[in-house]
């Protein structure tokens, strides 16, 4: 691959071919985590199953990237960043034709949850490695950083309404078929990405490690479903949290043991010794936390008790769409001027309103517009930080673990994904039983879990720890 500096037009164009496809691979993944959210009345009466099997679903794919991210980075550098994104492609197109397919909620969990989940944990991590090696300008490669993670952004804002539009006017399974010939394309385009031949010794893969993680991501989330089955308060429940948590410190454990065997771990326990990456790995988490669980408590809502199609609840959550593509449209710009704490922290304020907006003017009979104001500032709050979350992570860390943090970075947003909807979905139920106003209650315990966010934000030093300049 030709390392790109900042150039003319004619370096900007070939910039331009090696980054499409890139971003598109990362808008496709983004779009599959949004767009079931306003079609799940649909496709639970199709396949004659319920609002809590879709979620199911849905929580899994994005648990499965979460729990693979790592493993699939480190893969990347065994076999080659380009062969895995082909791969991964070809991966994620075999699980969309499949869920398009479905009969029946298991064939649709194989397809979308497993398969599209390996695709993108195999197709993503080389997104961010190929943009390193290709960029040798830390300004232009944090540019292009830039678009890939507003890809991110606009897939998940327009997940809803593309998804909505397909569901009404052809079928649900249309929105399937579409990313099978959307990652067919990005599979024509990627074959102009040069992959340069790794320098240095093939690094081992860590199976254990890779098993361990998987294990303790899978057993905490899937625990936190099982809230939805028996409550918050079942010891069933928290068993299995209890164990997720546990597997996961004994990750951690033989991790440090076998770097100090002088082997090479899955991930590094070293990456989770940097306070400012830490905090960014926070905010991360967190924003996918609460787009995801507000999109998914909206989508419900407007559903179940509107009564709303799936175009028209796609069209409802519009004004967050915009919300999203405004800020993100501005990341670049911003980033320039402002500091990249700052902007995490003005996206976390800006969120927490939106969502105060929501509880104080949206009620089960008000008018549309109520639903407005809310959304489209949370929706701007997002997507003014995904960007900046990202640089505040990757930006604390040399450039020879800028694979490793990625990894760690994408894996972290994705658990985030998969919390939300979780966490929301088992709020729902949980709340539902207990005779609360659920929507309210789920809004209420997503909004706190901002604030969090907020707090990670104001504690992001100025000077990031470790930081590195060119």
């Amino acid at each position: 691959m030709t390392r790109t500096g900042a150039g003319g037009g004619a370096a900007v164009a070939t910039a331009g071919a090696i980054v499409l496809p890139l971003a598109l691979a990362q808008f496709i993944a983004s779009y599959a985590a949004s767009n079931m959210n306003v079609a799940i009345s649909t496709i639970a009466d199709d396949l004659d199953t319920d609002v809590s099997g879709i979620q199911t679903t849905i929580t899994l794919f994005t648990l499965t990237m979460a729990a693979l991210m790592i493993p699939g980075s480190k893969l990347t550098d065994i076999f080659g960043r380009k062969s895995c994104f082909i791969v991964g492609l070809v991966v994620y197109g075999a699980g969309a034709l499949l869920a398009s397919l479905a009969q029946g909620l298991g064939m649709l969990t194989i397809g979308y949850s497993l398969l599209e989940g390996v695709g993108s944990a195999l197709m993503i991590p080389p997104i961010y490695i190929l943009i390193t090696v290709a960029f040798d300008d830390l300004k232009t490669r944090a540019k292009w950083f830039g678009v890939v993670s507003g890809a991110a952004g606009l897939g998940s804002a327009t997940g809803p309404l593309i998804g909505g539009l397909l569901t009404s006017y052809v079928s649900w399974r249309a929105s399937f078929l579409l990313q099978v010939v959307v990652v067919a394309g990005i599979a024509f385009l990627a074959r102009r990405i040069d992959d340069p031949p790794r320098t240095g010794e093939r690094p081992s893969f860590d199976g254990i490690g890779a098993v361990l993680s998987a294990v303790g991501l899978f057993l905490v989330v899937f625990g936190i479903l099982q809230t939805g089955t028996y409550g918050w308060t079942s010891a069933r429940v928290w068993l299995l949290v209890a164990a997720g948590v546990v597997v996961l410190a004994g990750f951690f454990l033989y991790a440090h043991a076998r770097e100090r065997s002088g082997r090479t771990p899955l991930v590094s326990p070293s990456l989770f010794r940097n306070r400012t990456s830490n905090l960014g790995l926070i905010t991360q988490n967190v924003q996918w936390l609460v787009l995801q669980g507000v999109f998914f408590v909206i989508s419900v809502f407007l559903q179940q008790k509107r009564g709303y199609s799936a175009i028209e609840t796609g069209l409802a959550l519009v004004p967050a769409t915009i919300g999203i593509l405004l800020s993100s449209g501005m990341a670049q710009r911003m980033a320039s001027r402002h500091p990249q704490r700052l902007l995490v922290r003005a996206g976390f304020t800006v969120t927490v309103v939106g969502i105060v907006l929501l509880l104080v003017l949206a009620r089960e009979d008000s008018a549309n517009w109520t639903f407005w104001p809310g959304l489209f500032l949370m929706g701007f709050g997002v997507g003014a930080m995904l960007t900046a979350s990202v640089n505040v992570v990757q930006s604390a860390w040399p450039e020879n673990v800028q694979g490793d943090i990625s990894g760690v970075s994408r894996s972290v947003s994705n658990l985030g994904s998969s919390l939300g909807v979780a966490i929301a979905g088992s709020v729902l139920v949980v709340a539902t039983a207990a005779g609360n106003a659920p929507f309210l209650t789920a809004i209420i315990v997503v909004g706190a879990f901002a604030i969090v966010g907020w707090v990670a934000a104001l504690l992001l030093p100025r000077t990031p720890e470790g930081a590195h300049h060119a």
